[in-house]
C-alpha cells in the first residue's frame, strides 16, 4: 500500500480500548447520544421515509436496525437509512481542523452501528470504531482539502466509514488497506450537492458515502483487492483530485479529534450558530416591524457557504433555508427561536419572513477570516427606523468547545428531537439514551438499538 493508506491503517489497527482514556470514551457517547437524538428527529422525514423504504426491501444473513421499521436490513442500508435520519435536520455534530477544513464525523457513527450490530459487537468494539473513525476523518480532512477543488465532503467521510467498519470486522492491516482504496477510488464526488438551490441529497450524500464505506469494508473482509496505491500514486487521489498532502496521524492523539467536537445548539448549517446566537441576544425586546436594517459581517466560509448564493436570498426547500443565514435570521427575529419546524413550507414562503430578510446585507470580513477557525466571528449591526442602533460580536457560539453544552443540555436535546414520538415511544427512546450513556458495559449492542425498531413520530412530516 501507498504511504497515506499505510498512516491511516496503521493508525486503525493499533487503537485499542485499554488506550482510549476516560474522557475519550464519554465524549465517543456523547457523541452518540446526540446522534441518535438528531436521527429520531428526522424519522418523519421525506428522505428518511424514501431511505427506509429501500431498506425495508432488502433481508441479510446478519441484519441491522433500521430506526423506525419494524424490519432489520443488511448493514450497508442500514448504515444508509440511519444516515440520512442523522444528518436531514442538519443538527448533529461539526470538526474543524486547525489546519482548515471540517466536517461532519457523526456521519460515520450509523456505520459503525450497523456493522457492529450485524455481528454481535460489544459497546467497546463499537467505541473504538466510532474514535478511529473520527480521528481517521479529523486528519483526512486537515490535509485533503476538498471544498475548494470542488469536491464533496463524502470523499472524507467513505475513508473514516471504511475504516469504522474494518476495525469492526477485525481486519489485518492488508484488508484495511484495500477497503480504503475500494472506498475511495470508486466513490469520488463532487460539490455540485452543496450549492445553489439543495435538494434532499444534501441530507443524504454522507449518508450514502457511509453506505459504500461499509460495503468497501465488506469486500475486503471477503478478500476483494483494490489499487494498491489509491492516493499517492499515478492517477490517485493526490495526482487527480486534491494535490500534494500530507497526512500525520499521532500513534496515540491526545487530544483525540472526538474530543475536539462542536455540538450544535440550533438546527442549522454549522456557521449560522453564532449569528443565531447573536440576534436572538440583541432582538430581545424589538419589534421586526421597527427594523430597518440588518448588516452582519462574517469570515468567508459562513459568508461563502451560506450568505453569499442568490439562492440563499429566496430559498424553496428545506435544505436551502437551514443553509440561509438571511432566512435564519429573519426566523430568529420574528419566533424568538430556530426550530426543527422552523423550515415547513408555509414558513419558507411567508411573506413576513421575506421582507425581513430583505433588510439583511451580509458581507466578508477580512480580520474574521483570518482568525478562523479558533473564532468563528460574527458581527451584527440592527438598525432601527428611528436611527436606534444595537450590535454586538461573537466568536464562541453556544456548543462550541469554549462554550460547551453540558450533558444535560445535551439530554435536554436529545427530548426535544423525541418530542414528536408518543408516550410509549418516548419512555422507549429514554431508555435508549441511558443505554447509549453506558454503553461501554453492553455485550451486544443490538440490545441497545432493537427498542428503536417501529418507533414513529405522531405527527406525520413534522420535520419536514
Amino acid at each position: 500500500m501507498d504511504q497515506t493508506t499505510e498512516i491511516i491503517t496503521s493508525f486503525v489497527d493499533g487503537l485499542a480500548y485499554d488506550r482510549l482514556r476516560d474522557e475519550v470514551v464519554h465524549e465517543a457517547k456523547r457523541r452518540l447520544v446526540d446522534s441518535i437524538g438528531c436521527a429520531i428527529g428526522a424519522l418523519d422525514s421525506p428522505p428518511a421515509r424514501i431511505a427506509r423504504a429501500m431498506a425495508e426491501e432488502v433481508s441479510a444473513k446478519n441484519p441491522a436496525t433500521v430506526f423506525g421499521s419494524d424490519h432489520a436490513s443488511s448493514p450497508e442500508m442500514a448504515a444508509f437509512a440511519n444516515g440520512v435520519m442523522v444528518r436531514y435536520l442538519d443538527f448533529n455534530d461539526m470538526y474543524f481542523s486547525p489546519k482548515g477544513g471540517g466536517g461532519h464525523p457523526s456521519d460515520i457513527i450509523p456505520a459503525a452501528l450497523a456493522v457492529g450490530e450485524s455481528l454481535g459487537s460489544t459497546g467497546q468494539d463499537v467505541l473504538v470504531a466510532i474514535t478511529a473513525g473520527y480521528e481517521v476523518l479529523g486528519h483526512i480532512t486537515g490535509a485533503a482539502r476538498l471544498r475548494e477543488r470542488g469536491w464533496d465532503q463524502g470523499i472524507h467521510v467513505v475513508v473514516a466509514a471504511a475504516t469504522a467498519a474494518g476495525k469492526l470486522l477485525g481486519l489485518t492491516r492488508e484488508q484495511l488497506g484495500h477497503a480504503v482504496s475500494l472506498a475511495i477510488i470508486p466513490n469520488i464526488t463532487t460539490r455540485a450537492t452543496r450549492v445553489g438551490e439543495l435538494s434532499m441529497w444534501k441530507g443524504c450524500a454522507t449518508a450514502g458515502a457511509s453506505r459504500n464505506g461499509v460495503f468497501a469494508a465488506l469486500l475486503a473482509s471477503r478478500g476483494m483487492t483494490g489499487p494498491a496505491t489509491p492516493f499517492d500514486g499515478q492517477d490517485g487521489i493526490k495526482h487527480r483530485i486534491t494535490g500534494p498532502f500530507d497526512l500525520e496521524i499521532p500513534d496515540l492523539p491526545d487530544p483525540f479529534v472526538i474530543e475536539q467536537i462542536h455540538t450544535k445548539f440550533w438546527p442549522a448549517e454549522y456557521n449560522a450558530q453564532g449569528p443565531i446566537d447573536l440576534v436572538l441576544r440583541l432582538g430581545v425586546g424589538l419589534d421586526p416591524s421597527d427594523i430597518a436594517e440588518i448588516n452582519v459581517e462574517t469570515y468567508w466560509l459562513a459568508y461563502s457557504e451560506i450568505g453569499m448564493e442568490p439562492e440563499k436570498w429566496n430559498p424553496r426547500t428545506r435544505e436551502t433555508a437551514d443553509h440561509s443565514l438571511p432566512y435564519l435570521l429573519a426566523v430568529a427575529l420574528l419566533d424568538g427561536d430556530v426550530r426543527t419546524d422552523s423550515f415547513t413550507e408555509q414558513r419558507i414562503s411567508d411573506p413576513a419572513v421575506h421582507t425581513l430578510m430583505a433588510k439583511i446585507k451580509i458581507a466578508e470580513n477580512s480580520g474574521y477570516t483570518e482568525r478562523f477557525s479558533g473564532e468563528l466571528m460574527c458581527s451584527i449591526s440592527i438598525r432601527l427606523h428611528d436611527g436606534t442602533i444595537v450590535a454586538d460580536e461573537i466568536a464562541h457560539p453556544k456548543g462550541h468547545l469554549r462554550n460547551p453544552v453540558t450533558d444535560n443540555e445535551l439530554n435536554s436535546k436529545y427530548d426535544v428531537l423525541i418530542n414528536g414520538l408518543n408516550d410509549v415511544d418516548r419512555s422507549t427512546c429514554r431508555t435508549v439514551r441511558d443505554a447509549l450513556w453506558t454503553i461501554e458495559k453492553a455485550a451486544d449492542i443490538a440490545h441497545v438499538l432493537e427498542p428503536l425498531r417501529g418507533t414513529r413520530p405522531t405527527t406525520g412530516g413534522r420535520s419536514e
